[in-house]
């Protein structure tokens, strides 16, 4: 690095102290988490997306469809109307028929449609 730099870097840090912007900061003067154990690699990205409840969102549109495809369940559960069930699972499958169609962003993974009648069953059974 530059020593220039080095020197500018290190004005601001002291400028900063001296300012106090440094005190009261959330965790100071408490271990870093994790600290003495054994963490994954990945193990920043991971919290990253704990804290912000990044989820699926951020998935590969394959792996984000899978995920999808085995929720169905659950995303259906919700809704009051054997007509938005049929819809919920044919939006899903039309973008499963896309992505096995065409080049999408992630890893190649099998996608296979969802079947509306055992999703349609399954939603009735819980209804009672």
């Amino acid at each position: 690095m530059d020593g220039r730099i080095e020197q500018r870097i290190e004005r601001e840090i002291r400028q900063a102290t001296e300012r106090g912007d440094f005190e009261n900061l959330p965790g100071a003067g408490k271990p870093l988490p994790g600290a003495g154990e054994h963490l994954p690699e990945d193990w920043w990205l991971r919290e990253k997306m704990r804290r912000e409840s990044a989820g699926a969102s951020v998935l590969p549109t394959t792996l984000r469809l899978r995920k999808e495809a085995q929720g169905i369940g659950e995303t259906v559960a919700k809704l009051r109307t054997e007509a938005e069930v049929r819809q919920a699972v044919a939006e899903l499958n039309d973008q499963i028929r896309k992505a096995q169609l065409g080049p999408v962003d992630g890893p190649p993974v099998p996608l296979r449609t969802v079947d509306v009648g055992a999703v349609l069953r399954d939603w009735h059974s819980k209804r009672g």
